[in-house]
Order: C-alpha cells, then sequence, then structure tokens
C-alpha cells in the first residue's frame, strides 16, 4: 500500500507519508507532535485515545491512519481558539476533574462529541455517553459535574460551541 500523502488535522492539511496500517494514535503523537491523546490500552477499551475522525469520537489505537484519510480529525489541541479554551476544557478545570490529567484529553474528547450530538444531557445521559472512558484516579464525579457545567455554559451562549 501506498504511503498517505496528508491528512485533515484540527482544520489544518498536514503532510504525512505514513503506512497505512499504523495506527492513527501513532502517526498523531510521533509523526505530527499532537501528544495529548494518550496511549492506554492500546485495544481501544480505555478512552485515552479518543479523538473525533468526521466528528464522531473514535479509539485512535485501534484505528488504522488509512481509514482516517480524506477526513476530518480533531485532537483536544484543537478545541481551544488560540489562548481560549474550549467551554469544555474550562469546566474540566473549574471542577478539578483531574488529579493526574492521564485521560483527560480523551474524557475532554467524548465530552466534545456528546454534546455535539446532544446539547442538554441528563445525568444518565452523560454516563452513558461516557461509559468506556476510564480515569484510574476516581474522578468520575468532577467528570460528570464538568459535562453538565459545560453543557449550561455552552447553552447560555457562553464560552466556546460544539
Amino acid at each position: 500500500m501506498p504511503a498517505l500523502k496528508e491528512l485533515h488535522v484540527n482544520g489544518t492539511a498536514r503532510p504525512n507519508a505514513a503506512e497505512p496500517s499504523r495506527t492513527l494514535l501513532s502517526v498523531l503523537r510521533d509523526d505530527l507532535g499532537l501528544t495529548g491523546a494518550k496511549y492506554g490500552c492500546g485495544e481501544g477499551r480505555c478512552g485515552a485515545c479518543t479523538v473525533l475522525v468526521d466528528g464522531r469520537a473514535i479509539r485512535s489505537c485501534s484505528t488504522p491512519v488509512a481509514s482516517a484519510a480524506g477526513k476530518k480529525i480533531q485532537t483536544v489541541e484543537g478545541l481551544a481558539a488560540g489562548e481560549k479554551l474550549h467551554a469544555i476544557q474550562e469546566a474540566f478545570l473549574a471542577e478539578g476533574s483531574m488529579q493526574c490529567g492521564y485521560c483527560t484529553p480523551g474524557m475532554v474528547m467524548s465530552a466534545f462529541a456528546l454534546l455535539s450530538a446532544n446539547p442538554e444531557p441528563s445525568r444518565e445521559q452523560i454516563i452513558l455517553g461516557m461509559n468506556g472512558n476510564i480515569c484510574r484516579c476516581g474522578t468520575y464525579g468532577r467528570i460528570i459535574a464538568a459535562i453538565e457545567r459545560a453543557a449550561r455554559t455552552m447553552k447560555g451562549g457562553g464560552k466556546g460551541t460544539c
């Protein structure tokens, strides 16, 4: 298989010569220097590597980069507008939703996908929507509170939109 010529990441065409069978996570981290998505389990089960492809949350550790060719890829680095954090990022900070922070980028991207699809989720819908994102520190209560805060902020025309 020929190598990919470019990927569309965070609104920018990025040159890429990766072999199509490599994981999207390895290309993002090793080739493009976008280290927000983390390697956790390597099997797509923990959510630390979550990014969006065409607006859908996917596990980049188990996604061949070839499957993302020609699609819009968004990473946690692409949420902020310059120095201005997205409402979801601000809510995670305000609620103290992280301890070690390793899972946070994946949590933020999953929350972004959830709020894009459902701007006013119930607590139960948040729990269901975030199922599969593992926080080893156990800050789930604060993560849920952050997503609820972000939904309220974004509904009120506040900081950031999905």
